[in-house]
């Protein structure tokens, strides 16, 4: 559907006299064979001819010739060809002149996303070498990888995104431009270079995204917390795979597809206090990093909060790695203890992180098998979820609001988790005992 309507678009434009182009993502990801998931257009239509010619648009960005056609549902952005210069600010150009569509070309950013192709006669225009870049899977820039990246510094992470995206390699010229001008992406917003992350981190493509951050430069720059995990040594009969930084690969490396969109962050910041919490026994050798989920929590939330992440997600992502190192215990615990862990309201998310964990180091998942059959039984006991008594109901039975009342709810609560008492009549006699005491 999105095909067709964005058909529909070029042929107007081309019927009434204007060159028009799918061009970009679309126009790669067609000849890959792999579906579209939007269709840009470009065109020699001026901004305010194309509003003339649909009756929906939305003005996003006219000075620099982009308009937004409605279609239905469907947003397509239809852009008049254009050259830009004088990128001060490395992600603004001060001037725009409207041109043709090889000047257009010309100003892209890599040669893969510079390619034209007319729908309506399947012509494809090449000015910039894309092709044979598609056929070799390498991700070079159009023209000097400096002045490119200088327009824009969100490409530098781009680059490294669109590689792992398409298990490309990033061409040799390209990539030592990455690593010398790696510091200029702090220049970037948070919020960009968040939403790079997020994509770079979607599996299947996350470890292959991590060692392109590694061998780019670039995770100093933006995820620098993790460069200490690259020499962390871990016990071995515990993490025979080696050092954190390969236990964290390991893990995006078998995340599934798909997945939660927190899990990615909850693998990458599980052990990233291990390197400042590291001790080693003198008269073992073993390695310990005691406490490091509760710091590695901390240092998650301040992660995610630089890379302005939502805060419920910040939340759900610091109890993950907070509590990861409790299910080791699981079957030990005291039934009440064991389910509260499994009522809590990330604990998909952590169960999925421990299946990981275990899976990126030792392998075992016998703690994992047993949670599982743990939460399929609370779920067959819907009753157990909310508390038999309520502040409410203690009034009505005459006790006093008040710290005690907060005590008494607990206690009960901790006798139903138990199984002790299992109906509100149950728990009622049983206040009405204590209360007689």
């Amino acid at each position: 559907m999105l095909r067709e309507k964005s058909i529909r678009i070029v042929r107007r434009l081309q019927e009434r006299g204007f060159a028009a182009f799918w061009v970009g993502g679309c126009v790669r990801d067609l000849l890959l064979g792999r579906e579209p998931g939007d269709y840009d257009i470009v065109t020699s239509a001026l901004p305010h001819e194309v509003e003339a010619l649909f009756p929906r648009t939305i003005a996003v960005g006219r000075k620099f010739g982009v308009i937004i056609v409605l279609e239905g549902d469907d947003q397509f952005q239809v852009a008049t060809f254009r050259a830009e210069g004088d990128y001060r600010d490395g992600r603004h150009p001060e001037r725009v002149a409207f041109g043709d569509a090889q000047a257009d070309a010309r100003r892209r950013d890599f040669t893969v996303n510079g390619l034209f192709l007319d729908p309506i006669t399947e012509q494809l225009h090449d000015w910039v070498g894309g092709e044979a870049d598609l056929r070799a899977r390498l991700i070079r820039t159009i023209g000097p990888a400096e002045e490119r990246f200088a327009e824009d510094h969100l490409r530098l992470l781009r680059a490294v995104r669109l590689a792992a995206q398409l298990d490309f390699t990033v061409e040799e010229t390209t990539l030592s431009a990455i690593r010398r001008l790696a510091p200029a992406i702090r220049q970037i917003s948070a919020e960009r270079i968040r939403d790079e992350l997020i994509k770079l981190f979607t599996p299947p493509h996350a470890a292959r995204g991590l060692d392109l951050l590694r061998e780019s430069a670039l995770l100093e720059e933006v995820l620098p917390e993790l460069v200490p995990t690259i020499h962390c040594e871990q016990s071995p009969e515990f993490h025979p795979e080696g050092s954190v930084f390969n236990h964290i690969r390991l893990m995006l490396e078998i995340l599934p597809v798909p997945c939660d969109p927190m899990l990615p962050w909850a693998v990458l910041f599980h052990d990233i206090a291990k390197p400042q919490t590291a001790t080693r026994d003198a008269s073992t050798g073993a390695i310990h990093f005691y406490e490091h989920e509760k710091v590695g929590a901390a240092m998650a939330e301040e992660i995610m909060t630089r890379l302005r992440f939502p805060k419920k997600q910040i939340d759900a992502v610091a109890q993950a790695v907070r509590c990861h190192m409790q299910f080791k215990d699981a079957p030990q615990m005291r039934k009440s203890t064991l389910r509260r862990l499994l009522m809590r309201p990330t604990f998909p998310l952590e169960l999925e992180l421990h299946r990981l964990d275990c899976l990126g180091s030792h392998g075992r998942l016998d703690v994992h098998a047993f949670l599982v059959e743990q939460a399929e039984e609370l779920a067959r006991q819907p009753e157990i979820r909310p508390p038999l008594l309520t502040g409410d109901d203690l009034k009505a039975m005459g006790v006093q609001p008040g710290p005690a009342m907060g005590a008494l709810l607990a206690e009960i609560r901790e006798k139903q988790l138990q199984d002790e008492l299992r109906t509100a009549d149950e728990a009622r006699e049983w206040v009405r005992r204590r209360e007689r005491r």
